[in-house]
């Protein structure tokens, strides 16, 4: 998990939790998104409810739970839909522990993404099958844990989200194809994230650069660019890092004036975007002369 979620973590992370049995669970909140991992052998829960979604992959062994009147089975690569306000229980399906990870978020969230992808208000998706094979969360879950919990990047995350769960209803309506872009609002929007290199941008000054609302943006921005605002502003910043490397600046200062962390947070993102570290980056630089 990212060093900013890790800074995030509670009190119930890693050894801290693991208790005889190997079981432990782990969790963090950014942007009203709740993160949780989790592998437990045996019973893990009582019946119990949320008020939000939940949206988990089983990692491994069998995550085996009551819900709507049934016993549910997950296996690896399976994932998880619960609705909100709705029972369940959950415990180990074998002899063995099992592993998942999980995103508890926000109806209103889930909403506010719909209206930017179908065009209109409309109800809630209702995931038909509790356990299935979507390809859209799952990549959405594995990102999510992958990726900084920078504002962009939830923003993202929200719309997939979405994208996934009304994929999962029959009943939802279909995703706009070819949405109506605001070029000049984005236009607007990838030049303020050109200029904007030494620092995390958040949502509300692109809504507020843009006029459009955060999913909106999103959603217009990846047809007209093919990648995320997040995306986009990462690279700008690992991009500029990586120009001034060479001219005497030490890799923690060049970190800090990318916005990164420290020194660790951006060679993780620096390696994760070019194969390389900034060290082995500076190192070709130099003896290339």
């Amino acid at each position: 998990m990212s060093d900013i979620m890790g800074a995030r973590l509670d009190g119930s992370a890693g050894e801290g939790l693991e208790g005889s049995c190997g079981d432990w669970v782990r969790s963090g909140e950014a942007g009203g998104v709740e993160f949780f991992e989790a592998r437990f052998g045996g019973h893990a829960f009582e019946k119990h409810r949320h008020d939000t979604y939940a949206i988990g992959l089983t990692e491994s062994g069998v995550q085996s739970f009551n819900y709507r009147g049934a016993l549910r089975n997950s296996t690896a690569g399976k994932v998880i839909v619960l609705h909100p306000d709705e029972m369940h229980d959950g415990h180990s399906g074998s002899d063995s522990s099992f592993s998942y990870k999980m995103l508890y978020i926000e109806p209103a969230q889930i909403s506010a993404a719909q209206l930017a992808v179908c065009g209109r208000p409309c109800a809630l998706p209702f995931a038909r099958e509790v356990v299935s094979t979507n390809d859209t969360l799952a990549s959405a879950l594995l990102d999510a844990f992958r990726d900084d919990p920078e504002p962009l990047a939830l923003d993202s995350l929200v719309v997939r989200l979405a994208e996934g769960l009304m994929a999962a209803d029959p009943s939802a309506p279909q995703p706009l194809e070819s949405p109506n872009l605001d070029v000049v609002s984005l236009e607007r929007t990838r030049q303020f994230l050109e200029a904007e290199t030494g620092r995390v941008v958040h949502s509300s000054e692109l809504e507020a650069v843009s006029g459009l609302t955060r999913y909106d943006l999103s959603r217009q921005f990846r047809k007209l660019y093919g990648t995320s605002p997040y995306r986009y502003s990462l690279m700008r910043r690992l991009n500029s890092a990586k120009r001034c490397m060479g001219e005497g600046l030490s890799l923690a200062e060049l970190a800090l004036d990318a916005g990164f962390s420290d020194q660790a947070h951006f060679t993780r993102m620096f390696k994760a975007a070019y194969g390389v570290t900034p060290a082995r980056y500076n190192q070709l630089k130099a003896e290339r002369g």
